[in-house]
């Protein structure tokens, strides 16, 4: 090597830091290069040999010309001791290898040892598992010798016996067998894993490639095989012909499975059929069953209503029945005291707490008579809004209370309730209520139920009435008799010993109880812990509430109840069915959820080309007013979307966009965002977070607790979008006289005002022998040469139309102001 003087170096150590190198100059020794590292420097090389490291330092040269000018003694000092501390790394870093090949070796031989300890468990086990299949071996030899001898003795063929003895192989081969089976018989899964692609020493004497050990079910499939052989000859097994149940569509897989055929084969039956399909794949019910014919198994047709069969009504048997109570059912028209009277009849006060003293909801009540008589009462709104919430609860009930007010007499809604007793073919029994009043007349009652068909016992007819009054308590005892005396004629029993079924009253969504529903049970026993079914909607009875608000734990017939439990607000009016099992109960849910969505979508869709093009134009011409609705219960909120659907004409309509239970949400702010509509909360409020939002979009919120407002807000905002009325007002004639040609301006025509004024700033229309020519406005009106907003009855005048020229001698201008009026729903 050369330094930057061209002196010639000696490497020594290397080219790291701290490393030696010795130059050379001229052929005798004049320093000693030292590279550490920060730098490199030159160190005179003294005569003495330098001493070992940690050691003391070497002395010092002082003599001048021994040393290279410009180098101090504490110079050279320091890089002798830099040269010692050079020489002791070196020594570190050697005596640290060796101590690690020293650890490599030794790890080296632990891990022979242990693989080496290995394989002489593996050789154990090996002769175990050879040992015992020798000696299974033996005794199933055995036991094929003492079968063999049993039949040919009972046979008495003795020369059959000797025929069939020399094909049995003889021991010795059977032994040998059994030795090369054992042999090849593989490690279990764990060691293939972990001793994979090693060769052991048995498998490199017995040539074994190894495999996975026979199961003991394997075993005896092949002893029972080789003792049908022996006795005889194989017997083929019998063919189990199943039912197979087939859906509109099911996957080859799965058809596979039903029969117990192997997958491969009933791909191949379909390739053969000329259908390329995998086992993923689904067919239609046809060709699954021509394929199940073809395997010689008998079909079975079911479709996805087949779920519901689990739920369908059994026939209870006349020994089972035991009595309930009625159900009664309270309706009339409005403000004629029904609720008053249920109150009366159960001591408390109900009214006191409904909005506007109305109803809103159906209350179910259960009541205990003095004489010991228990009665369940339905107390359905009067508002005519409320139309299919008291539908719902005439479709439950035995018997109708009338209620009709004295001083007011039969009502439209008092009709209604009429045709909704009529309708579900139950008895009824006038209340004539508000007897105390100095205006009453009861009389005048039954001589208007006479125009509707419902003749009274006063009358010679067959139903009830009863003169009370709800304030003073005045036939109250009367009227529970006349109940009785109809219960026991209707002779009202029901099965307490069965699955569950009842309706839904009401149904709506309770902030720390979640969905609720109000169900009336008809048939059975309602128990906490039943899973059950209703409408689209399943769930578990996790608490039973009765009419006090106290908790229950099992509900029978005629007996109204709050369920909590459900995984959603069923619909007012469902049906619910206590089943065996949870999956039932999903299963029928999620079926009866795709139906109605189906429905929906066949309803609302259009499915010719002209009922696309009509849809439309309806749509463009019918102008929207489209609204979020929320309310505290599923029956008012269904009530409210009925009543905004009557809501409009060929003009103008009102689309609710969604409708739901409980509070309202920022999700629900969302949504009238989007469609630039209000949101009318009825009986329920909005949380912090929706009326934030609200605020921030600008999204109005409107409460309500009375139907009446609500109906009449929504119809005077759907006014507003109904187009002015245009209607034209005749204010004159002028009859052409003379027209004249005037530059700049063009025709003039000198008028005659023969009737009524002319205006400059009204319409005209040109009429030539009562035929109208043309119709525009005036460019100019004028009396003699000034410019004059309107001219009287039998003066003269100079019209010009706009844009028009055509006018001659004779002809009559009409003019007429138009006027738009608002208009109302």
């Amino acid at each position: 090597m050369t330094d930057n003087d061209g002196k010639k170096t000696l490497g020594l150590g290397g080219s790291r830091p701290g490393s030696v190198k010795q130059s050379f100059s001229h052929g005798r020794t004049k320093s000693v290069v030292v590279e550490t590292k920060r730098k490199r420097v030159v160190v005179p090389k003294p005569g003495a040999a330098a001493k070992p490291a940690g050691g003391p330092a070497a002395p010092v040269v002082s003599d001048p010309s021994k040393r290279p000018a410009g180098i101090s003694d504490a110079e050279l000092e320091r890089r002798m001791k830099a040269l010692a501390l050079a020489k002791a790394r070196e020594s570190e870093e050697a005596a640290q290898r060796e101590t690690e090949e020293r650890e490599r070796a030794e790890e080296r031989e632990r891990r022979r040892a242990e693989v080496e300890a290995k394989e002489r468990e593996d050789r154990e086990r090996e002769e175990k598992a050879r040992a015992k299949a020798e000696e299974e071996e033996r005794k199933r030899v055995k036991a094929e010798e003492a079968t063999r001898r049993a039949a040919t003795k009972a046979a008495g063929e003795g020369e059959v016996g000797e025929a069939r003895a020399p094909s049995a192989p003889r021991k010795p081969d059977r032994e040998r067998e059994a030795r090369e089976k054992a042999a090849k018989v593989k490690p279990g899964r764990d060691d293939e894993g972990r001793r994979g692609g090693k060769l052991t020493l048995n498998q490199a004497l017995t040539g074994g490639e190894g495999g996975r050990q026979r199961s003991m079910a394997a075993m005896k499939r092949k002893q029972e095989r080789a003792r049908q052989k022996a006795m005889g000859g194989m017997q083929e097994r019998e063919k189990i012909v199943r039912d197979v149940q087939i859906p509109e569509a099911i996957m080859v897989s799965e058809l596979a499975n039903r029969m117990a055929e192997r997958v491969a084969d009933v791909v191949k039956a379909l390739m053969q059929n000329g259908i390329m399909a995998t086992q993923n794949q689904a067919i239609d019910a046809d060709t699954a069953e021509l394929i199940v014919e073809e395997f010689g198994h008998r079909v079975v047709r079911v479709s996805d209503a087949d779920v519901e069969q689990v739920i369908d009504t059994v026939k209870d048997k006349a020994e089972d029945l035991r009595p309930r109570p009625p159900i009664i059912t309270v309706m009339g028209h409005v403000d004629h005291g029904k609720t008053s009277l249920l109150d009366a009849i159960r001591k408390t006060k109900v009214v006191s707490g409904e909005a506007g003293g109305i109803t809103q909801h159906i209350g179910a009540y259960q009541v205990t008579t003095d004489s010991g008589h228990v009665l369940s009462f339905l107390d359905t709104p009067g508002h005519a809004a409320f139309t299919s919430m008291r539908a719902r609860g005439a479709q439950v009930t035995d018997i109708v209370i009338l209620v009709v007010a004295a001083d007011d007499a039969v009502m439209p809604q008092t009709v209604e309730a009429i045709n909704h007793a009529k309708a579900a073919k139950v008895p009824m029994i006038v209340a004539i209520n508000k007897c105390d009043k100095p205006s009453a007349n009861p009389q005048k009652v039954r001589t208007d139920l006479l125009h509707h068909e419902v003749v009274v016992e006063e009358m010679g007819g067959d139903v009830q009435t009863v003169e009370v009054s709800a304030l003073s308590g005045k036939g109250l005892d009367t009227l529970l008799e006349a109940i009785a005396l109809q219960a026991e004629i209707l002779e009202l029993k029901a099965n307490p010993n069965r699955a569950a079924q009842g309706a839904v009253i009401e149904a709506q969504l309770d902030v720390g109880r979640g969905p609720v529903a109000t169900v009336l049970v008809q048939h059975g026993t309602l128990k906490q812990g039943d899973i059950f079914v209703v409408g689209e909607q399943w769930g578990k009875v996790r608490a039973l509430v009765d009419d006090k608000g106290e908790r229950v734990k099992e509900a029978g017939p005629s007996v109204p109840v709050e369920v909590l439990g459900l995984n959603g607000t069923p619909e007012a009016g469902d049906v619910l069915n206590v089943v065996e099992t949870e999956a039932q109960a999903r299963e029928i849910a999620t079926y009866r959820e795709k139906a109605a969505k189906d429905k929906r979508a066949a309803a609302g869709a259009a499915t010719t080309l002209d009922q696309l093009m009509a849809k439309h134009k309806a749509d463009q011409s019918v102008s929207e007013l489209p609204i979020v609705v929320k309310a505290d219960v599923q029956g008012s909120s269904e009530a409210i979307v009925q009543a905004m659907e009557k809501i409009g004409n060929d003009e103008v309509r009102v689309r609710v966009i969604h409708s739901g239970v409980g509070a309202i949400t920022e999700t629900d702010i969302g949504l009238a965002e989007a469609s630039g509509c209000p949101v009318i909360g009825f009986n329920v409020r909005a949380n912090a977070s929706a009326r934030n939002s609200a605020n921030q979009k600008g999204v109005e919120i409107r409460y309500y607790s009375v139907i009446y407002d609500l109906v009449d807000d929504v119809k005077k905002a759907a006014s507003g979008l109904l187009s002015a009325e245009v209607r034209e007002k005749f204010i004159g004639y002028a009859a052409i006289k003379e027209v004249f040609k005037v530059s700049n301006v063009g025709k003039v025509a000198g008028c005659l005002v023969t009737e009524g004024v002319a205006r400059r700033s009204a319409g005209v229309r040109l009429l030539r022998d009562d035929v109208v020519i043309h119709e525009g406005t005036l460019k100019t009106l004028k009396r003699f040469k000034d410019e004059v907003a309107e001219v009287i009855s039998g003066q003269e005048c100079g019209m010009a139309f706009e844009n028009y020229d055509d006018i001659r001698p004779g002809d009559v201008i009409e003019i007429f102001e138009r006027e738009e009026i608002e208009r109302t729903l």
